[in-house]
């Protein structure tokens, strides 16, 4: 099964299921969504379960928030996260509050779905990685799954969630085919996809494949690095990375966001501060360069984290 008919799978799942879900996007019907991964659905339920959208990402996302409120369970599709900064006031101000604003007597049961992630010369405005953001608010849950299985099981139980739950499916994987079991217990636990005792390489989505890569090209090297998968950017499974970073003493975090103010910073100062005296040398991270990603080839790939980056810092963070 590819990555592609996995979330598929499961949103054909969930509409079988309970006839309260419904989705709702940009192009989601007769043309069967911009990465195909609603095709076919149209036909198989129709236009009041897949429901075309204007092009007007703060419309269709409030009436999700509406719907939601109102006892319904919609699946919203944004083409891309960049055009979600489209749907920010509704996203942020409206479905991340209105639990908290109303004393606990309104719950948005909201799931919004996005393609994230450069890497396919889509230039600056369609290759953004701006999951790191929206961790950073209090109200909605952020998962990134990466794995065939994940992107198979992750979407039901956040559809499962009282509260909104913001996935992102990195683009650069809806033609990775895997195996989707097995079933995860749940979807904000951190996995250790590989084990390792020389130190931790944190990855999450795209970038997890890069770690795991890199991982093997170390241990020819004589290095054993263990790879934790985040899977879940808010919460965040502190418990998971401690206990590896107190295995590996060291920890190196490759993000495809941006390095300034970004998820790897948070995840440094976590670790700086829970694990602080089971480092033996400074956390390290590897991320985005700081520019709108280029579309030339060369430039984005060089604007990235790569393997050859992360086996380089991670050379030097244990001494070789």
């Amino acid at each position: 099964m590819t990555y592609r008919e996995a979330v598929k799978e499961a949103i054909r799942e969930a509409l079988s299921q309970d006839e309260r879900v419904f989705v709702v996007g940009e192009d989601i019907g007769h043309y069967g969504g911009c990465f195909a991964v609603t095709k076919g659905l149209l036909a198989e339920f129709g236009p009041q379960r897949i429901m075309d959208a204007p092009l007007s990402e703060s419309a269709f996302v409030g009436a999700g928030i509406g719907a939601a409120l109102n006892g319904m369970r919609p699946i919203v599709e944004i083409m891309t996260c960049n055009f979600s900064l489209l749907a920010a006031d509704q996203i942020v101000n409206n479905a991340a509050t209105l639990l908290h604003m109303s004393g606990g007597q309104l719950k948005v049961p909201l799931v919004i779905r996005m393609a994230t992630g450069g890497g396919r010369q889509l230039a600056a405005q369609h290759s953004r990685s701006l999951e790191g953001w929206y961790a950073h608010v209090p109200g909605i849950k952020v998962i990134v799954p990466a794995t065939v299985a994940d992107a198979r099981w992750m979407l039901g139980m956040a559809l499962q969630d009282p509260d909104p739950v913001l996935i992102f499916e990195n683009a650069g994987l809806y033609n990775m085919e895997d195996d989707p079991e097995p079933r995860p217990d749940e979807m904000h636990r951190a996995r250790v996809r590989r084990q390792g005792r020389d130190l931790t390489l944190v990855a999450y989505s795209a970038g997890l494949f890069k770690a795991l890569q890199a991982a093997e090209e170390l241990g020819e090297l004589g290095i054993q690095a263990e790879v934790v998968d985040l899977r879940s950017l808010r919460p965040l499974d502190d418990e998971t990375l401690m206990e590896s970073v107190s295995r590996t003493h060291r920890a190196l975090i490759v993000d495809e966001g941006w390095r300034s103010v970004g998820i790897s910073a948070e995840l440094s100062a976590r670790i700086m501060e829970q694990a602080f005296y089971e480092l033996d040398a400074p956390v390290q991270r590897l991320a985005c360069a700081e520019v709108p990603l280029p579309y030339a080839r060369h430039m984005e790939e060089a604007a990235l984290p790569q393997v050859e980056g992360i086996v380089a810092l991670a050379r030097k963070l244990v001494g070789r």
